[in-house]
């Protein structure tokens, strides 16, 4: 499932052909994905203009000029597509492209149309229409825990959620109301990074300990972002490429490789990957290095 550096990348693909962009021509081709379309959802679109493109957790949320919040989450297989070649002024539809595109419009913005795609072979995703003063108070945002490379995400605010916590540190780190968006590959990556072991209760990390765990997420986040996020089965940006980030893991993946943690006089770690299952999601960690 595309995490917050997928998202992120895809909301940067978009931006420079939607934001400010009147939406025309919509398609709706099939009546649900996950839940079904909103009612009249080609008609709400239709004629509003993009305000900005914005995420959340992994939500894509883009504000439109009639007062609501076109709200997309990516699911295991979704993805926006821009064909890359712009359409004619004249062009009569948003043409459909492969069976599994579900929704298709076109974007005017300075007077060029743009086709627009989202498919979603699984039809794990889904797609909202919400008042956007009511988008805070909705139940997919709700008491949703800080943005981890916001200015409220602090070790501070890892610390006070962790209060007496039996919990492990991985799991709770994939409460999306202590922290949103983190997903199972990343947390395995800044544990890695921060030399915590996954086993160990959240409630017994120490101050110190999360201030480094803080740092590690939002720079594991940042490389991702930077790299285009991580392709390992469906993931491709808005532009049909993909990213990089996973040649790069130290940790998720590398089940029964050697450890890559050096010492400060360069001395190579003696741990090799392994993999275990905490709350139904697979965890890799090093035992040697990452300590409880």
């Amino acid at each position: 499932m595309p995490e917050l550096p997928e998202v992120e990348t895809v909301r940067r693909g978009l931006a420079p052909v939607l934001e400010g962009a009147r939406l025309v021509r919509v398609r709706q081709n099939r009546p649900d994905l996950r839940f079904p379309f909103p009612d009249r959802f080609p008609d709400r679109l239709e004629g509003a203009t993009v305000e900005r493109i914005e995420r959340r957790a992994k939500y894509l949320m883009m504000p439109l000029s009639t007062g609501e919040t076109w709200v997309t989450h990516l699911g295991m297989t979704g993805r926006f597509t821009l064909d890359g070649e712009q359409l004619g002024e004249f062009e009569a539809e948003a043409p459909v492209v492969g069976k599994h595109e579900h929704l298709s419009l076109c974007a005017e913005r300075d007077g060029v149309l743009t086709r627009v795609g989202f498919a979603d072979a699984r039809r794990f995703g889904f797609m909202g229409l919400i008042p956007t003063e009511a988008v805070e108070a909705h139940p997919w945002f709700a008491g949703i825990g800080p943005e981890p490379l916001g200015n409220h995400f602090s070790s501070a605010v890892l610390s006070e959620a962790f209060r007496g916590k039996a919990q492990n540190v991985k799991v709770s780190l994939l409460d999306q109301r202590i922290v949103a968006g983190l997903g199972n590959i990343y947390v395995c990556e800044a544990l890695y990074r921060s030399g915590i072991s996954p086993l160990t209760a959240a409630g017994k990390v120490s101050r110190p300990r999360l201030d480094r765990l803080t740092a590690e997420i939002r720079r594991v986040l940042e490389d991702a972002i930077a790299a285009g996020g991580a392709t390992l089965r469906d993931f491709a940006n808005a532009e049909g490429g993909q990213g990089y980030f996973q040649h790069s893991f130290d940790a998720y993946g590398r089940e029964g490789e050697p450890c890559r943690t050096r010492s400060e006089t360069g001395a190579a770690c003696s741990g090799v990957i392994r993999r275990i299952v905490q709350g139904g999601r697979s965890t890799f960690y090093c035992p040697v290095c990452q300590k409880r």
